[in-house]
């Protein structure tokens, strides 16, 4: 449970982090107004706003988000919330019923373009010369 938690602390803080890093994130944001939140089953979680070019979190759950990503349990939320293939391991997730998504899905589309903020940039290899002398 506490490694969850935890999770959700730090997603708030690099989300903050790539708002004033990241330009692009900024713009991203800009002008969207959201709150939606994370939780498991039980009813553990956060819930997060985005207003005013901000993003700000507060422990516990809202009385109307715009949607909600709902783990069976926190060791699942850990898991996929902290996958290398995140996009792959939320449709594992949605698949096996670990996740579920209520709410707004205009939002949550809009939500998996802002995690994509989160993702390491991609280097482009250079070209492998060996199969061009051949």
């Amino acid at each position: 449970m506490l490694k969850f938690k935890f999770l959700l602390v730090a997603f708030t803080q690099l989300l903050k982090w790539q708002v004033r890093k990241n330009p692009d994130c900024a713009a991203y944001i800009r002008g969207k107004e959201l709150t939606f939140q994370i939780q498991t089953k039980s009813g553990v979680g956060r819930y997060f706003v985005i207003k005013n070019g901000a993003i700000k979190s507060f422990a516990g759950l809202t009385a109307a988000p715009q949607f909600t990503l709902s783990f069976v349990d926190a060791a699942k939320g850990f898991k996929i919330l902290s996958a290398k293939d995140s996009q792959a391991a939320f449709l594992r997730g949605l698949g096996s019923k670990d996740l579920v998504i209520s709410g707004d899905f205009l939002g949550v589309m809009w939500f998996q373009g802002l995690t994509d903020f989160l993702q390491p940039k991609k280097v482009k290899a250079p070209y492998d010369r060996t199969i061009f002398n051949g």
